[in-house]
């Protein structure tokens, strides 16, 4: 994804392989793979957060091109359904905490740029989210009602 408030993508992080196949040296075959998506996603693990621990520990660098189905699409199949879709989320705990922050330090015009930053692209989301059925179609961002639902 690029970055926030700008359209210009990162140079660091991890790149996604260039080939789309699987390499040889990968030890694990599909369905031990969707064992531990599902094992992970019972613990309460995010997408993001098993793909690296499957990249980082098990030498997995793409469950998509191992198994063929993504890792989300794993998660739903092994019955552990998300409410809420995980940018998402991490965007709505990012204004929380910017709104907290608003609460005490009320002249920290900086944050309350960035704040508008952030809600906007939430509101994006929001539109994307409901346009494709992944969230409701009457369910709108309200700042009360996100500070309970991140908790």
């Amino acid at each position: 994804m690029a970055r926030l408030h700008s359209k210009k993508r990162g140079k660091s992080g991890s790149k996604k392989p260039a080939v789309k196949s699987v390499p040889e040296w990968v030890e694990y075959s599909a369905h031990e793979a969707e064992e531990f998506v599902v094992k992970m996603g019972k613990e309460g693990q995010g997408p993001a957060a098993i793909g690296m621990a499957l990249r980082d520990t098990y030498g997995i660098p793409s469950v998509q091109n191992l198994c063929g189905k993504s890792i989300t699409d794993i998660l739903v199949d092994g019955g552990i359904k998300q409410t809420y879709p995980e940018d998402l989320l991490n965007l709505i705990k990012r204004a929380v905490n910017m709104r907290n922050h608003l609460h005490t330090n009320r002249s920290d015009k900086h944050n309350r740029t960035k704040l508008i930053h952030v809600e906007s692209k939430i509101g994006r989301l929001v539109k994307y989210y409901t346009k494709s059925g992944r969230l409701p179609a009457d369910w709108k961002y309200d700042p009360e009602t996100a500070a309970l639902l991140v908790k």
